[in-house]
């Protein structure tokens, strides 16, 4: 499958020169030191095939906006090579360097142009560009007047206008209402299908997870991580509750998923099972099947608090659900070294079918980017297989009595009672 995008030893530094006339030497290759050098990107390596989608997530400051910036070309790379096959449609920033006295059609009218449309086509596409972003009468007002919101709507619909070979989106989306999100994530799938290769950043591991392939993990500048998304995210998580742990490990499970665990071990997981009614362990279980997960914890050193939290996940990482003894009110306080406890969660498997993973979290707070004692990652898999409910689809179970009643007289009754026909 051939490229869409290459970055080969690709860096960006920021320097600051004692004068103009060094930075204009430097230009022609004449050899000039500047008082200081920030490099924000050092040694950025990744390919991204034709019609693949591949999130970029990293802490703030870690460089994901300038990486865009360079890919796009609003700026340049100080050492290295990027290389585009294709067409690029962008949404880097709010309004897309949209004219605050232009109104939304003007504006729209210049970004299509830029972006390489001729008169003739911005004509022909102006009224699904408008129809798409939903503002109403403020297209054709000016855009100072506009909100964070309806900026992103213009700017998302003049991008996405037509299928680009490329679609590189960065945290944009975040500031747009749902429905309007929602609206896009749509649009973004029906690109995906027709081969448009996306390049996504953002926080939200869920969107990640659910629009892209692969996910490219920055930290400081530099690539630590590349691959599936939910270990990708699992790491970073983990990475940010290094600060206050001492371990962080990566292993590989029997049938080849990557497993993340992370924690000071002031507290450790034994053993991790889901049982059935007559406590038997189960690996396959059946839709709205009564189970039990069943958690034995020993304490190494004397704790003051301990919140133990389970999450269980669908086959792509998201979370489906997730609580822990701090919301249930449960927190265990003041334990010894040495004392084991066992926890067992009793519920329903009210989900559709499918494969679930269980992380299992020991922390001393609600959340185990504070202090974590323990947090493990695919700490059991299950399988769901539906054998006894009428055919269903989706995550969750969730059974629906559906009435039926005729309420247009005797001509719909008897409609109704022969089974739709007239």
């Amino acid at each position: 499958m051939s490229l869409a995008i290459s970055v080969s030893g690709v860096g960006k530094a920021y320097r600051h020169w004692r004068s103009e006339w060094q930075r204009f030497a430097r230009w022609f290759g004449i050899r000039s030191e500047p008082v200081s050098e920030q490099w924000v990107l050092r040694g950025v390596d990744f390919q991204i095939c034709q019609g693949e989608s591949v999130g970029i997530i990293g802490q703030n400051g870690a460089g994901k906006s300038t990486l865009l910036k360079l890919v796009t070309g609003t700026a340049r790379p100080s050492e290295g090579r990027i290389v585009l096959n294709g067409r690029v449609s962008a949404i880097l920033e709010l309004g897309m360097g949209f004219n605050p006295e232009l109104t939304g059609r003007q504006n729209v009218r210049h970004a299509a142009g830029l972006l390489g449309y001729a008169e003739a086509e911005i004509d022909r596409l102006m009224p699904e560009i408008e129809r798409f972003a939903e503002i109403g009468v403020y297209f054709d007002e000016p855009v100072r007047a506009y909100s964070s919101g309806m900026q992103v709507r213009v700017a998302f619909s003049v991008a996405t206008a037509t299928r680009p070979d490329i679609l590189i989106v960065d945290e944009a989306l975040s500031v747009g209402d749902a429905y309007f999100v929602h609206k896009c994530f749509r649009r973004i799938r029906e690109f995906r299908a027709g081969g448009t290769t996306l390049l996504f950043v953002s926080h939200d591991a869920s969107a990640v997870q659910a629009l892209c392939d692969r996910a490219i993990l920055l930290v400081q500048g530099r690539v630590v991580m590349d691959g599936d998304p939910h270990y990708v995210f699992d790491y970073y998580n983990a990475l940010i509750a290094e600060k206050e742990n001492s371990k962080l490990l990566q292993r590989e499970t029997a049938d080849n998923q990557v497993a993340t665990e992370s924690g000071s071990g002031e507290a450790s997981i034994e053993s991790v099972a889901l049982l059935d009614v007559n406590g038997a362990p189960v690996e396959y279980v059946g839709v709205a099947q009564p189970v039990v997960l069943d958690v034995h914890v020993k304490v190494h050193f004397p704790l003051d608090d301990l919140v133990f939290g389970f999450m269980i996940r669908d086959r792509l990482g998201q979370p489906v659900f997730g609580t822990n003894t701090h919301h249930t009110r449960q927190t265990n306080m003041q334990l010894e070294a040495g004392q084991c406890l066992r926890f067992s969660v009793a519920f329903p498997v009210n989900l559709g079918p499918g494969s679930y993973s269980v992380s299992i979290a020991l922390t001393e707070t609600e959340t185990h980017l504070v202090r974590n004692y323990v947090w493990r990652d695919l700490a059991l898999v299950f399988q769901v297989a539906n054998t006894g409910h009428p055919e269903f689809v989706g995550t969750a179970w969730l059974p629906a009595d559906i009435s039926i009643r005729s309420e247009g007289g005797e001509e719909s009754a008897r409609a109704l009672d022969n089974g739709g026909r007239a």
